[in-house]
């Protein structure tokens, strides 16, 4: 199904009975609602849930903007989460993010309280929280390798992605470079134009108004955060149980940046006991 917005148009999918408690997925940065897993999604369903997922804009079947002229802000991003709502005729639901899909969650719960039922926040950094630890070293590196990518190819971006995936994984489990490979090439084969997704790096950078602070969330929150993530330590998920009145914490020791199949089954049921 798709959702129009505001001069876009938004690619959705949803899993279930529409009759169930409603779970919207927002994905994080470059990448398309494939990256939450089918499996995850149909976890959900088969809980009673009503799951949907969509492609952000510059991702998968959404519009799509000319490389390096994003006509949306990182606020448009969490407008359309309610979009989507009022899409599928929903008054409110559960909201929940990853990466840089939380960091929209957090706006969207900020924004549009009144819609949103709870808060799930995977693998992300509260809003407006200083003093929190850099990344590993080792991601920093690989971070600054990005430098030297030509953006506008789509190979060396594939193969910059591969990179990203493999540096993302933690210990907990090992990391799976065929499984990453094909699901990269499923979500490159699948967009228009998949170097308009570089188009997020200018969010990600964009000054937001100092007003949206995590600590200004009001509804149950919980933080879902591998204790070995490279890009945002365990003490940024940790931080949501100290800077939002009813934030909790659900850790995977080990776990990386990452929605692992060997870890959904815990993450989905933790996520139900939150949204029960």
């Amino acid at each position: 199904m798709s959702v129009e917005v505001r001069g876009a148009k938004l690619q959705t999918q949803a899993f279930g009975d529409p009759s169930g408690p409603p779970i919207v997925l927002i994905i994080g940065m470059m990448v398309s609602m494939l990256w939450w897993p089918d499996r995850f999604c149909e976890a959900f369903a088969a809980r009673q849930r009503y799951v949907i997922r969509y492609d952000q804009r510059d991702t998968g079947l959404s519009t799509h903007d000319p490389q390096g002229e994003p006509r949306y802000s990182f606020s448009d991003l969490a407008d359309d989460a309610i979009a989507i709502l009022d899409g599928y005729g929903l008054e409110t639901a559960h909201v929940a993010g990853m990466s840089m899909g939380a960091a929209v969650a957090q706006e969207v719960a900020l924004r549009h309280p009144r819609r949103v039922r709870t808060v799930t926040l995977i693998s992300t950094s509260p809003l407006a929280v200083e003093g929190l630890p850099s990344s590993t070293r080792a991601y920093q590196e690989h971070s600054r390798s990005a430098e030297a990518i030509d953006w506008s190819n789509l190979e060396d971006i594939a193969d910059f992605l591969r990179r990203e995936t493999a540096m993302l994984a933690g210990t907990r489990h090992p990391h799976d470079p065929d499984a990453a490979s094909a699901l990269i090439a499923r979500d490159m084969a699948r967009a228009p134009s998949f170097v308009s997704a570089t188009n997020h790096f200018t969010l990600v950078s964009e000054e937001r108004p100092t007003r949206l602070q995590a600590s200004d969330i009001k509804l149950p929150v919980l933080a879902i955060h591998g204790t070995a993530d490279p890009l945002f330590p365990i003490e940024y998920g940790e931080a949501f149980t100290k800077v939002v009145q009813n934030g909790r914490l659900h850790r995977f020791d080990g776990g990386g940046h990452e929605i692992h199949e060997g870890d959904i089954d815990e993450m989905v049921q933790a996520i139900i006991d939150h949204t029960a």
